[in-house]
């Protein structure tokens, strides 16, 4: 095979990164890992925050919520069956389509992984202050319910300790995991039980109705609050698929079994939080939904919600949600520190980032990963000191990545169709693009402020790929790599001050550009970037920027369709309405998936793999 100089890829390279982890897990450890994932701070905070926007029909965000990531990861049990890999959604995209989608999707990952501890020690820390409100660790700041300087330092302890869990292992978090997932798995289902024992029901016909605040929020709310973000966890088994004693059963099969388990527990715990709702014991107008998060209960809901009941046994039982709301976000945070850990050794692996990411400790773990990832993600308390807050940027950007899962599936079989795939995705016509368009339309459905956050912190990253891995290959000269990224950041800074629509409560800030100069200024600069790049980049290099067009336009297109339509704030009376909104970003996501299916093309990586494998089956051939 003949290649470029300066990304000449030895046989069997790619395949040789993960043989300095430990295969020790089984079917139980990764499924636990996956459900004790899941049931994190979402389940203890996810049923108030989800009625706060959907009111009653939050029911329905829950279900639907479920079955569409029950779409998304359909498609990722046949790649993740196919080639198990730890930190496999950082590392697919590279395969598929190169190293600057690539570089766009990791990094777009990395910042949601990143950022999930610090959410989960956020939860811990909401709970004990609203427990303890002499604790001073929270406070309301415009209506939502933000942590104090008291419990940031808190927070930041826990990150501290989940990281030294990390530290000691991957058998010991796959042990450990089993017996904390099961107490995550009987609390929730007792917690439902009970909450019907205090089920009142009027707050589903009264107050506006099941559609109290309008059908279009029920699937705003499966963006914004935490229902989808209590899915994601079902990722935990791709991510540790490197560490699989076998992967190739075991991956696909938790992957699925999580996501259906917890969909029934999820939906039946907003359903008893719904009927057990006390207006009057969480200080607000009765039908106030939108108060909720700013509430009494916000910081405790599930708990306040028994106690308000007034019965004996459920005042007993409340006890344990305290308990637990300690355990379930704090295992959660344990899980996807080490997740984090994995995101930034697959970035390592692609070339991304320094070799140093992939170096293990004498427990298999990459522990200088870990390091990176522990204090990148205290970070995240300065923006963003509130659950309410940091939950809808998490999902996004998770969910953003996703996309690449459907439309990895025909790239694969058509570049890569002999390896083998112990579970293949039956009608992968339908399925695969529908897995994509539900990625696509659940980041459509974020609503405009989050987007303006995740677009601002994604394209961010973009001329970390020219300085550090275009160049280091010789695609790009050093010297016009880094003048066009200085040009790009300092035209970012100045269109995100001057815009006034990132990192603010109410958007735009006064005296800021409309959305029109915004979105305008937005697109010109990232095109700026991306066309000087292809400029300025050898053919090999070109040929990667250009695989990655389709990404930058679903992208930007969906900028302006989302706020045109959205379906809340102060712009419900936009001139398109939100279920028109809905049918052209489905549009712009069927183009964008065809496109980028044809854009996928065969990559040294994938064929360093292929190559792999058809040497393994020579090798198994000749003992025979």
């Amino acid at each position: 095979m003949s290649t470029p100089a300066g990304h000449e890829v030895a046989t069997g390279s790619f395949e040789r990164a993960d043989q300095g982890l430990r295969r020790t897990m089984g079917l139980n450890s990764i499924l636990f890992l996956s459900i004790g994932a899941i049931i994190g701070s979402g389940w203890l905070l996810g049923a108030l925050d989800s009625a706060s926007v959907a009111g009653p029909a939050a029911i329905l965000s829950w279900v639907i919520g479920g079955i569409l990531i029950l779409f998304i990861s359909l498609s990722y049990a046949e790649l993740s069956g196919m080639l198990p890999r730890s930190g496999a959604i950082a590392r697919y995209p590279q395969l598929t389509h190169g190293a600057y989608t690539g570089w766009m999707i990791g990094w777009t990952y990395w910042l949601s992984a990143i950022s999930v501890p610090a959410i989960e020690a956020e939860a811990v820390v909401t709970y004990v202050g609203g427990t303890y409100p002499g604790s001073h660790l929270e406070r309301v700041a415009h209506g939502v319910t933000v942590l104090t300087g008291a419990g940031i330092a808190f927070a930041v302890g826990l990150m501290v300790f989940f990281f030294l869990l990390n530290v000691f292992g991957i058998r010991l978090l796959g042990e450990w995991n089993r017996w904390f997932t099961w107490w995550k798995l009987v609390l929730p289902v007792a917690t439902f039980c009970f909450l019907f024992v205090a089920f009142r029901g009027k707050s589903f016909h009264a107050y506006g109705g099941f559609f109290a605040t309008g059908p279009a929020n029920l699937f705003v709310a499966m963006s914004t609050t935490g229902v989808i973000f209590s899915y994601l966890g079902f990722r935990q088994a791709l991510e540790y698929g490197g560490e699989s004693r076998n992967p190739r059963r075991d991956v696909p099969l938790s992957t699925i079994l999580s996501v259906g388990i917890t969909t029934v527990i999820y939906a039946l715990l907003e359903v008893g939080f719904v009927g057990a709702l006390h207006w009057h014991a969480a200080g607000i107008h009765a039908g106030a939904w939108g108060a909720l998060t700013a509430s009494k209960w916000a910081g405790t809901p599930l708990y306040s919600a028994l106690q308000a009941a007034g019965i004996g046994a459920l005042l007993t039982f409340s006890n344990f949600l305290l308990v637990d709301a300690g355990l379930s976000p704090s295992g959660t945070g344990w899980i996807y520190m080490g997740t984090a850990a994995r995101t930034n050794y697959a970035l390592g692996v692609a070339g991304y980032g320094p070799r140093s990411l992939q170096r293990h400790n004498r427990w298999g773990i990459p522990w200088i990963s870990l390091i990176v990832a522990v204090v990148l993600g205290c970070l995240f308390f300065i923006p963003a000191p509130s659950w309410y807050e940091l939950v809808s940027f998490i999902t996004s950007t998770t969910v953003l990545t996703y996309i690449m899962g459907g439309l990895g599936i025909p790239i694969f079989r058509r570049h890569a169709p002999d390896l083998p795939r112990p579970f293949r995705l039956p009608a992968a016509r339908f399925f695969a693009p529908l897995g994509y368009l539900a990625a696509t339309l659940l980041v459509f459905w974020s609503t405009y402020k989050t987007l303006t956050n995740v677009y601002a912190a994604v394209f961010f990253g973009l001329p970390l790929f020219g300085w550090y891995y275009a160049a280091k290959r010789g695609w790009i000269r050093p010297v016009p790599a880094a003048v066009l990224g200085l040009v790009f950041w300092g035209g970012w800074g100045y269109l995100q001050y001057r815009g006034g629509w990132v990192l603010r409560v109410h958007v735009p800030a006064r005296g800021a550009w409309g959305f029109g100069t915004y979105d305008i200024a937005l697109s010109a600069a990232v095109l700026f970037y991306c066309l000087g790049l292809w400029l300025l980049c050898n053919h090999e290099g070109r040929r990667h920027v250009t695989s990655t067009w389709w990404f930058v336009f679903l992208l930007l297109a969906l900028f302006p369709v989302e706020h045109y339509t959205s379906a809340v704030g102060a712009h419900a009376s936009e001139p398109l309405a939100f279920g028109w909104g809905t049918a052209i970003a489905a549009g712009i996501g069927l183009v964008t998936y065809y496109w980028g299916v044809a854009s996928g093309f065969m990559t040294d990586q994938l064929r360093d793999i292929v190559a792999s494998q058809h040497a393994a089956e020579a090798v198994g051939a000749a003992q025979r």
